[in-house]
């Protein structure tokens, strides 16, 4: 059982500070471990990541190749008619503002796009930016439709 006064550190989890400069037979005298001279020995005398000693660095040597798009692209959010089919009622519109209020739909977004993922057995009237070939199929097979925000 475990007790109080049985309690220890793990074994290696506790060392002794380091005593430096208290004389050459400590092993960390003079020096302090730091050898002789030069910018390392000095107190502050860090060197930052990638600097090597005033010749050009590698990063800057290499030349700069390729673009990305994230920054500018569209953020289109993905909706699938299995959430629909879990969240809806039957003849319920649904557009972006239901979708975010059922929590389908979360943060800044450019357009929504519904997607065939799932089946549906309710008629709905869906209102979305964009809809792939199955999504809108089965929609309209329930019985339901769809308005794309893009076409009109």
């Amino acid at each position: 059982m475990l007790q109080l006064h049985t309690i220890k550190p793990n074994p290696g989890a506790k060392h002794r500070k380091k005593r430096l400069g208290n004389g050459e037979s400590s092993g960390l005298g003079k020096t302090c471990g730091k050898g002789n001279k030069g910018q390392k020995a000095r107190s502050g005398g860090t060197i930052r990541p990638g600097f090597e000693g005033g010749q050009m660095p590698l990063h800057r040597r290499l030349p700069k190749k390729g673009f990305n798009n994230t920054r500018f692209q569209d953020k289109i959010l993905i909706v699938n008619l299995s959430q629909l089919e879990r969240v809806f009622e039957a003849g319920a519109t649904v557009d972006e503002n239901t979708l975010r209020a059922a929590k389908l739909v979360q943060g800044p977004c450019d357009a929504v796009k519904l997607l065939g993922n799932g089946t549906l057995t309710k008629n709905l009237n869906v209102v979305v930016d964009f809809v792939s070939a199955s999504a809108r199929e089965k929609v309209t097979q329930a019985g339901g439709t769809v308005t794309v925000l893009s076409e009109a």
